[in-house]
């Protein structure tokens, strides 16, 4: 069986598998390589000229600069971020001290609430801007963010607590050591992959969140990534501008590639912690 599974079937699978994932953002990044009038050209001989870095300077050099985009999107997903732990991490502790039938009916709450489209609540939330003057509030963005991440992190962080052994908390409170000094130098320390991989995916809904931003913002010098984009990909009239999106994605993509690689481990390890047990 072992044999089997080193064979070249499932080498030739799993290339075939990176290739259709990094296939668009291959795609994305040739075109933003290219002159609007190369993208048409589709003969052999086109590909030997047409490539162009002014794309890149189109993007860059814009007004608002595109690094104000990248700016505010990473203020906005460092800010809801914070939020989300801040709040997800004591909840997710007292629910995992709760009874088990009580446990169980909260969780199927709580995934209820993950699984919801929130799209639904696009004009509630709307209302609530006008109602409170958060509109053109960047770091005002980090509140419906964080509640929409809320019940996920909560899952995932209550999973985790499960998986911790109680005898070491118990240990602890024998040693004297208050609730926040056990949470402090005892569970937090345990939950730090999970903490990690929970991050990450509250960041990377920040980063990509599009309708409420959309609404919310209006100022150019305040728009988060996805709506300047949306601008770029809508700038023109006559003409879609493939060349300055393509650079604005591959752009906007950097930042969450080198995240995702430098925070690799601790994804892999927070998502399944707790997969056996809890």
């Amino acid at each position: 069986m072992n044999t089997a599974m080193k064979g070249p079937g499932p080498r030739l699978l799993l290339l075939g598998v990176l290739l259709w994932s990094l296939l668009p953002l291959l795609w994305q990044l040739l075109t933003s390589l290219r002159t609007p009038e190369a993208l048409v050209l589709h003969s052999p001989a086109g590909w030997l000229s047409g490539w162009t870095l002014a794309n890149y300077r189109q993007v860059l050099l814009g007004q608002p600069p595109f690094w104000r985009y990248l700016l505010n999107s990473s203020l906005v997903g460092a800010a809801s971020t914070g939020l989300t732990l801040a709040l997800a991490i004591p909840a997710a502790y007292g629910l995992q001290q709760q009874q088990r039938q009580l446990q169980r009916l909260i969780t199927l709450a709580l995934l209820g609430a993950a699984m919801f489209p929130y799209v639904l609540l696009f004009l509630a939330l709307l209302e609530l801007a006008r109602q409170l003057g958060w509109g053109n509030q960047l770091l005002a963005l980090a509140v419906p963010y964080a509640g929409l991440s809320l019940p996920l992190a909560i899952l995932l962080l209550k999973a985790a607590f499960a998986a911790i052994p109680p005898e070491l908390e118990d240990a602890a409170r024998l040693e004297g050591l208050n609730l926040w000094q056990r949470l402090r130098r005892v569970l937090l320390p345990l939950l730090a992959p999970t903490m990690a991989s929970t991050a990450i995916l509250v960041f990377l809904f920040s980063w990509n969140e599009y309708p409420i931003a959309l609404t919310w913002i209006s100022k150019a010098e305040l728009l988060t990534l996805p709506t300047a984009m949306a601008r770029i990909a809508g700038s023109s009239v006559y003409a879609v501008p493939y060349g300055a999106y393509a650079a604005a994605t591959v752009l906007g993509s950097l930042p969450l590639l080198l995240l995702v690689l430098l925070f690799q481990r601790q994804i892999v390890s927070g998502l399944t912690q707790g997969a056996v047990k809890g």
